[in-house]
């Protein structure tokens, strides 16, 4: 295949190709071609093994030919197996279509002449064949039913001849008309929505220039056309059968299984699917509303563009916001400034940005739960517009919204705008100078976390990122609270917390108790992998389950097909629900995280028990209440437990209020000779974690107990005896400084390390597999219910 394309180039072209860049797919490593290559002078570049990335230019055209392929595909009837034809003609179509970087089309640059559109038709159109007896179609070509069919390949004879493959023109009626052709080469907008003119003030930066600054970047080709090209401006006519989601086909054609992940939601992916939805009005309505924001913030001014400008881009992200009845309660259109093009030093400086951590939240919640405060939600509209910018950032004018008299102007931003790299940082200083305005102060150990006390009136608000969350005793003050904050931002209030961060909250005031689930989120992600009807799953990872480097893919066969798995999406998923709320898969996941670089079947297989565990334990709840107000800590260690190095597993988990605050289950950061060296290092960590929670516990002011040392459980005496005791001996002399700072934490009082039988350690099944019975009391112990058991 090399071979016959390096001849067509070299005599169609008359250059010559210098260098081939690829991955380390088997075909580009053989003897035989690499001889072929050094023979005729070609250089040889090859990517690092697992960095598609370094060969950008052709993943990034893979990935555009295939969101055609599945947009030709879900907008027409035909059977899945034709797709091969859909993937020719998107090739066909690119090749003819201008892009940014150049300022003709790939295919006058290679044949020297302008492209003949004329015989262009919408993919996969209607016909009708006339005699068609006396036509001969070539196999495959078209997919005829009766005297019927649909027209699925364009090559170029049909360019030369302005005819058809299978019968001239006057021979077939099409559904659809071919398109018609611009003389010029405008861009349109799209014909969905006539963008208002807006009341923006505009001032001139520079030298104008009658051009649009064009990017330098490629754009998906998808996103540079806005609508088939029309000289009277009028939308192509589509089908009269209703508007209706694609239908999801799982064309695996050389793609990752990643990227069927995402195209599985049912959130449009873009404008055009936007506009092309069920939901077009409710997505028109949202952006409408975004575009009004944009105005009362004042974000941006448009000026004129000039050589000195290089505006980034922008799009529409779109996202339903689910209520906890499972319900949409909300259609968010959000205008997202393509950030990844900025420039450090020159677009953004700094762009650190805290966000209130999950076991931060936690802890309040089973605070709250064991004094019965009211738990109240409120969402912040458009939070990142309040951000001042103080750099000079150039945008393109949003999609669907630019301004007809001014379309070669670009956006000068005032404000940040979501996506971003200074976004986040920007609202987040303008929050805090806001919120200390109202007697707020900041906790020192989460900036995130800020308390209001006034005698016995006691309020806390947490804010993470656009969300904020009121917990206090005082239901006058928290009103108060509410109504100053409405009035510093547009706010929503979302009375009660009931769903927050995909984390469903239930209450039985009477009982103060207060249970955490994700069942909504868990079957998301067993839907998104295909997994929603699969066995159920006893435990998140066998008994007698060991991976290591071994299980990795040895043959081509194998890692072709762990290339086409979405192993390390996975993971990711399965993460946030084992940060939220699930402590029980912390260990099987930390198992399974180490080989994302190069995943095996075996390794997959673990993954896949894991989302069979939680589909069977999917609405179980982590619960606080009927229990003591104080912080208690298990640690546990695994010796030598890892195959590949022989370093051993460190686990803890602190409870408060009966249920996990902090939970973590990692592999040690140096092989350890003993159990007791071990179990020495795990409870150093957990020591290290106490710490940070007694100082933000203390600062909230609210858990007395808290002033006393925390207990920290430990099964290992030898571990125990090391860590009261600071004396050094043949078998600790090794030891690394840093370990032995639990010394230090419990001689000033911190934390006091006892010992505990290892069957009753609630930290054992972050170290190791368990069987049923043994786990599921762990589980308990840490808060782990059904409803049945607590309500």
């Amino acid at each position: 295949m090399f071979k016959r394309f390096r001849s067509e180039v070299e005599k169609q072209t008359g250059n010559s190709i210098k260098v081939l860049r690829s991955d380390r797919g088997g075909e580009y490593l053989s003897e035989n071609f690499i001889d072929y290559l050094r023979e005729n002078g070609i250089l040889s570049q090859w990517t690092p093994p697992g960095t598609p990335q370094h060969n950008g230019v052709s993943e990034r055209r893979n990935r555009t030919l295939l969101d055609m392929v599945r947009s030709m595909m879900g907008f027409t009837d035909l059977p899945v197996n034709l797709w091969g034809y859909a993937l020719e003609a998107a090739a066909y179509l690119l090749n003819k279509i201008p892009t940014k970087t150049v300022s003709t089309t790939p295919y006058e640059i290679w044949k020297g002449r302008k492209p003949n559109l004329k015989h262009i038709k919408v993919w996969g159109v209607q016909l009708t064949l006339r005699n068609y007896k006396q036509i001969n179609l070539r196999q495959g070509q078209i997919s005829v039913e009766g005297s019927h069919g649909k027209e699925i390949e364009l090559d170029e004879t049909q360019e030369e001849t302005n005819e058809t493959t299978a019968a001239q023109e006057h021979e077939m009626e099409f559904e659809q008309p071919f398109f018609d052709v611009l003389k010029s080469t405008q861009r349109l907008q799209s014909p969905t929505i006539v963008a208002p003119e807006p009341a923006i003030v505009q001032e001139q930066v520079n030298e104008p220039e009658p051009a649009v600054v064009q990017e330098q970047v490629n754009e998906p080709i998808l996103e540079q056309i806005q609508q088939p090209l029309n000289p009277i401006h009028e939308p192509l006519r589509r089908s009269s059968r209703a508007h209706r989601a694609p239908d999801r086909l799982n064309l695996m054609v050389q793609d990752d299984l990643s990227n069927e992940v995402h195209h599985n939601d049912d959130d449009p992916k873009n404008y055009e699917e936007a506009m092309q939805s069920l939901d077009r009005n409710k997505w028109q309505e949202a952006m409408e509303s975004e575009i009004e924001s944009m105005k009362i913030n004042k974000v941006w001014t448009l000026v004129e563009a000039s050589k000195d400008i290089k505006p980034i881009g922008c799009k529409w992200v779109y996202k339903k916001k689910i209520g906890a009845d499972g319900k949409v309660e909300t259609y968010k259109a959000r205008l997202v400034a393509k950030g990844y093009r900025q420039k450090e030093g020159i677009d953004y400086d700094e762009t650190f940005s805290p966000v209130a951590m999950l076991k931060s939240i936690r802890i309040l919640l089973a605070i709250a739960a064991y004094y019965d405060y009211e738990i109240w939600q409120m969402d912040v509209k458009t939070a990142f517009l309040n951000g001042e910018l103080k750099e000079d950032v150039y945008m393109t004018q949003p999609e669907g919204y630019t301004s007809m008299s001014d379309h070669n102007k670009v956006c000068k931003l005032r404000r940040s705008i979501y996506g971003l790299k200074q976004a986040s940082r920007s609202w987040n200083i303008h929050f805090n100078k806001t919120i200390e305005k109202f007697d707020f102060v900041k906790c020192e150990e989460e900036p995130c976390v800020y308390k209001r006390f006034s005698g016995s009136t006691i309020i806390f608000l947490v804010l993470y990122v656009d969300d904020i969350l009121l917990i206090g005793n005082d239901i006058p003050a928290m009103q108060g609270t509410k109504v100053w904050l409405s009035e510093q931002f547009s706010m929503k209030d979302l009375g009660e917390a009931a769903y927050i961060l995909g984390i469903k909250i239930y209450r039985d005031r009477s009982k103060r108790l207060l249970g955490l689930s994700q069942s909504m989120y868990i079957d998301t992600i067993l839907k998104r992998y295909n997994m929603e009807n699969s066995k159920r799953g006893y435990l998140p990872i066998g008994t007698g389950v060991t991976l290591s480097r071994e299980d990795c893919p040895k043959t081509p066969e194998e890692r072709e097909r762990m290339n086409r798995v979405p192993y390390a999406s996975a993971v990711g998923a399965i993460m946030y629900t084992m940060t939220c709320t699930r402590p029980d898969v912390a260990y099987a996941l930390s198992v399974a995280s180490r080989y994302q670089a190069n995943p095996g079947e075996e390794h997959w297989k673990v993954v896949k028990t894991i989302l069979k565990y939680l589909r069977r334990t999917k609405d179980q709840f982590l619960i606080y209440g009927e229990s003591e107000l104080k912080l208690k800590g298990y640690t546990d260690a695994s010796f030598a437990s890892d195959k590949d190095d022989s370093k051993s597993i460190s686990g803890y988990v602190f409870t408060l209020n009966g249920g996990a605050v902090s939970w973590k289950s990692s592999k040690q950061a140096t092989v350890a000779d003993s159990t007791t060296e071990a179990e020495y290092i795990a409870a150093s960590e957990a020591a290290k974690e106490a710490v940070w929670m007694k100082k933000f516990i203390s600062e909230l002011g609210v858990v007395p107990s808290i002033e006393e040392p925390i207990p920290l459980l430990c099964d290992n005496n030898g571990a125990i005896a090391q860590a009261k005791e600071p004396r050094s001996h043949q078998k600790s002399k090794h030891v690394l400084r840093r370990y032995h700072l639990i010394r230090e934490i419990i001689e000033r009082g911190d934390v006091k390390i006892e010992k505990i039988d290892g069957k009753e350690n609630a930290a054992d099944p972050f170290t190791k597999a368990l069987g049923i019975t043994q786990f599921d009391k762990h589980k308990w112990e840490v808060g782990m219910k059904y409803m049945t058991d607590w309500l």
